[in-house]
């Protein structure tokens, strides 16, 4: 009796989690649609693609963007490959079952972290964009990478703790815990995780910083 009572105490959390990833998922396609279409309706009406980089609508637009991008279902499809070689979690099983749960896991986690990302420049009056160094050097360059990483820039010009940031990359990962196995959903992975994903955000940073020289490079050489 013990046993039956554990197995449908599994198999209601496995429900629940799936309509928990379910509901995320819907909610950030909306979330998608709604930024995406900041930018057609803007120019529509003939009004200039470049939106005011503090409004609301530009910041909407460019969480839009950053979680459901051409670059970010690159990176997500190939991300969820290799959660899908090593079997994380394993609860989730092989074969093209195994890699859509994973695939709708991560895409629902970029659509929730943007859309808290979001809500909180949004209402805080942070700018998310990344600006580049006006320094020369690599390690000043990189310094600047880091900072960025821990302070944004306000809306007004100034600096402060980069909330948003750091607000979603925790939250996001403590609410998208909540539809994987028990195992796996403890307080002390969520922080791990949303440590990790700062560091993440680290690295992107310093692609942000020195991309476009490499970029410029590269094409310099193409006869």
């Amino acid at each position: 009796m013990l046993n039956i009572k554990r197995s449908v105490g599994r198999a209601k959390k496995r429900s629940r989690g799936s309509r928990q990833l379910l509901l995320i998922a819907i909610a950030s396609a909306t979330f998608a649609a709604l930024g995406i279409s900041q930018g057609v309706v803007s120019q529509g009406l003939g009004v200039s693609p470049d939106l005011d980089p503090t409004a609301w609508q530009s910041k909407l637009r460019f969480h839009a963007v950053s979680a459901y991008g051409p670059a970010c279902f690159a990176g997500s499809a190939a991300y969820v490959g290799l959660l899908q070689e090593i079997d994380v979690p394993r609860e989730w099983g092989q074969g093209g079952r195994g890699y859509g749960r994973r695939l709708g896991s991560t895409l629902a986690y970029s659509g929730l972290r943007n859309a808290l990302s979001f809500g909180l420049d949004s209402t805080l009056h942070q700018d998310p964009r990344y600006d580049r160094s006006s320094d020369t050097g690599f390690w000043r360059r990189t310094k600047h990478a880091f900072r960025r990483t821990i302070l944004t820039r306000t809306d007004s010009g100034g600096e402060t703790f980069a909330t948003w940031r750091f607000g979603s990359a925790y939250g996001a990962n403590f609410i998208s815990n909540e539809w994987y196995p028990d195992r796996v959903n403890t307080v002390k992975l969520g922080l791990v995780e949303g440590t990790t994903q700062i560091g993440f955000d680290l690295l992107a940073n310093i692609g942000f910083e020195f991309w476009p020289d490499v970029k410029k490079k590269i094409l310099r050489r193409k006869p």
